[in-house]
């Protein structure tokens, strides 16, 4: 199951992006208020300008107050087309002049006396909008105070808000919109720093343990310091591993070759029938040893090869007849006959010759031991875009049944013949490393049990 991880640049992002919503809600609310001011702003000028002309038309003929309501103060409310107008003109008696009777503003009439009083309030079923205004007039029972009541409903400016109100949010949401994309390239372009890290990590050769020089930002540096710092631990094990290995195999080898050496300088003369025996068991697992231990440390020698070396164009015929003489002892039976035919064309492949030369060598030597009876024949040919290099022996061959067995590490088809189950092993490690694999072909009429190992041909074919 994989497990999802996200990435720095998704979380910056993000986090960018709730504060840009918090930003934008904010200003909306904000440029929401403002349209309500400026609408309200708007529309009380123009409902003061109403009440001013009917104020001015306020006049006392004979003694006594009247009030001819100017046609130009309705044709200036009239510039809001949805709204409905209620007036009411107050006589300085209490009076309705003129008007609706019924139109009372929540404030105190005499407020007015100091300025105009703007309110909100609700009549006959709809929300208006009231603007009070007072004036002092001289009538023949002496000064008194007349009030304008005018109140006009609010669906002007509602509109008038609301649309001031999407305005703004169709602009904020477009800036924020164009924000977050500009905050996401430039989070992009300022993580390239983490790229540029990461590749040069990729691209170092395996086998260098040098500290790394990359130029970083200031704060990548702690990171950079942890990657040096981890790098010399490494190196200093690399180094310590590689003189374990090499010393363990002097160690190991050394007392291995004086024991066969003093086993074999016993005399048997002397020896009962049954001490041959034991003597015979004795050298026998002495040379399973000393085998099984040379393949252990070439194992190893491979690994640390590939992952520490660098391929080669290699000649597909000079490593498999490198291979051919160091598998073939010089006291092999007279009576077997082995053959090696190299190719033509020379094919060439993309390897490392030491570690090739190693797994041809240990399917050659197993052919040796554990299959051919009376020939074995070492063959390197090329098929299309391959290379390949195969070993036939007239031995009774491997069952179909373990090809897939056989190239696991240890495994093998006769224990009790001392076999350590390592050489197909390295030898299809090998062949997978460079592209290729070891294959079988099973023993049919007129043809030997064979062992093959191919691998794809370099590009430029001769060395």
């Amino acid at each position: 199951m994989t497990t999802h991880r996200s990435s720095l640049f998704a979380r910056l992002v993000r986090r960018v992006a709730i504060v840009l919503m918090l930003g934008a809600a904010s200003l909306i609310t904000a440029a929401w208020f403002y349209a309500r001011t400026a609408a309200d702003e708007a529309y009380d000028r123009l409902l003061l300008g109403a009440a001013f002309q009917m104020s001015e038309s306020l006049t006392v003929a004979d003694g006594a107050l009247r009030f001819v309501l100017p046609p130009s103060a309705f044709e200036l409310l009239g510039l809001a087309q949805r709204d409905r107008i209620f007036y009411r003109v107050i006589d300085p008696a209490g009076s309705t002049l003129t008007g609706y009777a019924d139109l009372e503003p929540k404030t105190s009439l005499s407020q007015s006396r100091n300025g105009p009083v703007f309110g909100n309030t609700e009549y006959r079923g709809a929300a208006v909008r009231t603007v009070t205004l007072s004036r002092a007039m001289t009538l023949n029972d002496g000064t008194g105070w007349t009030y304008v009541v005018v109140a006009q409903t609010v669906e002007a400016r509602q509109a008038l808000a609301s649309e001031l109100t999407t305005r703004a949010t169709f602009l904020v949401t477009v800036m924020s919109l164009l924000a977050l994309g500009g905050t996401a390239l430039a989070v992009r372009y300022s993580l390239r720093p983490v790229d540029v890290l990461g590749d040069a990590l990729r691209q170092r050769d395996p086998q260098d343990l040098t500290p790394m020089s990359v130029d970083v930002p200031r704060e990548l540096i702690p990171f950079m310091t942890s990657i040096n710092h981890f790098i010399n631990r490494l190196d200093e094990r690399v180094k310590l591993l590689q003189r374990y290995v090499a010393d363990s195999a002097h160690q190991i080898r050394t007392p291995l070759t004086a024991l066969t050496a003093q086993v074999s300088l016993i005399n048997e003369d002397n020896l009962t029938p049954d001490d041959r025996r034991h003597l015979e068991r004795v050298r026998n697992r002495t040379a399973e040893l000393a085998r099984f231990t040379n393949q252990l440390l070439n194992h190893a020698m491979v690994i640390h090869r590939f992952d520490s070396g660098q391929l080669a164009a290699v000649s597909l015929n000079d490593v498999a007849r490198k291979a051919f003489r160091a598998a073939i002892p010089i006291t092999v039976d007279p009576d077997m006959v082995v053959s090696f035919e190299a190719a033509e064309d020379d094919p060439v492949i993309r390897g490392d010759m030491l570690s090739l030369r190693e797994a041809i060598a240990n399917v050659i030597d197993n052919a040796l031991r554990h299959g051919a009876s009376s020939r074995l024949d070492v063959r390197v040919t090329r098929d299309g875009g391959y290379g390949r290099i195969e070993v036939s022996d007239d031995g009774a061959g491997i069952p179909v049944e373990e090809w897939g067995n056989v190239t696991k590490r240890f495994y093998s088809t006769r224990p009790d013949k001392g076999a350590s189950g390592l050489g197909f092993a390295i030898a299809s490690e090998v062949a997978s490393v460079l592209g290729g694999r070891i294959g079988f072909r099973e023993k049919a009429e007129g043809q030997d049990f064979c062992v093959f190992i191919e691998v794809p041909l370099a590009t430029e074919e001769r060395v």
